[in-house]
């Protein structure tokens, strides 16, 4: 593997895997337990919002996860009387939130918003709100044309590592950007053509929503994956 970027909630890299199983990696982060506000008691809301509209945006706001008790159930609440929006951040108790500005409702003079949740364990096959990130890729690509597109190419992708091969030249596409689609649009232009041919290297992008790091979602959704796997095998053994 070749790592291309990372940042807080996101890595790319270059792998040398089966689509198949690429995908299944994807599939698979649904199968990974996940923390979320599930029951909301609201005692007082004197916003614009529905009680109901209210506790869906509660239960999609991603809580941090910890590793000595992924799948322990938490109670988070608040009591707010303040003029203005009102913020996942206002939420105290245990799990944290992920991101503190997140906005729940507005209120105005005089209005309060009190509430009490209480958190569990799901599957994003389950619930949209369990979901920990997503995982798309593509594969690495060499992209061959004519030479006298190489600097409108230049312009746009600076870092794109580019060879020449006599009056052409061959574009390997291997960077967080997809240069193939560019590369076909501006031959087509022309009414040239640009050859795409597709390697056995995928370029794989992992999105946390903040519950895990990006890594973290790929090894789990790896783990959960070889979990059934070995649960499989042992059913077929008995057969």
């Amino acid at each position: 593997m070749k790592k291309i970027e990372k940042n807080e909630n996101q890595i790319v890299f270059i792998a040398g895997m089966n689509e198949t199983i690429a995908n299944s990696i994807r599939r698979y982060i649904g199968q990974i337990p996940v923390l979320a506000i599930d029951e909301v008691e609201i005692s007082k809301n004197d916003s614009a919002l529905y009680d109901e509209t209210i506790a869906h945006r509660l239960g999609l706001i991603p809580l941090k996860a910890e590793k000595t008790s992924d799948k322990k159930p938490g109670k988070l609440s608040f009591n707010i009387k303040r003029e203005g929006v009102v913020y996942s951040g206002d939420l105290k108790g245990h799990p944290a939130v992920a991101y503190k500005n997140i906005p729940i409702t507005t209120l105005a003079k005089d209005q309060e918003l009190q509430i009490s949740a209480t958190t569990r364990a799901g599957k994003g096959s389950e619930h949209s709100k369990f979901y920990p990130g997503l995982m798309f890729y593509r594969n690495v690509s060499e992209i061959t044309l004519d030479k006298e597109f190489r600097e409108e190419i230049r312009k746009v992708f600076p870092n794109a590592e580019i060879k020449e091969k006599g009056q052409q030249i061959i574009i390997i596409d291997n960077k967080k950007k997809d240069v193939a689609d560019f590369c076909e649009g501006i031959a087509s232009k022309k009414k040239k053509r640009a050859e795409v041919e597709k390697t056995d290297e995928l370029v794989i992008t992992v999105e946390s929503f903040g519950q895990f790091s990006p890594g973290d979602v790929f090894t789990k959704s790896i783990e959960a994956l070889k979990k059934d796997f070995v649960a499989f095998e042992k059913s077929a053994d008995k057969i």
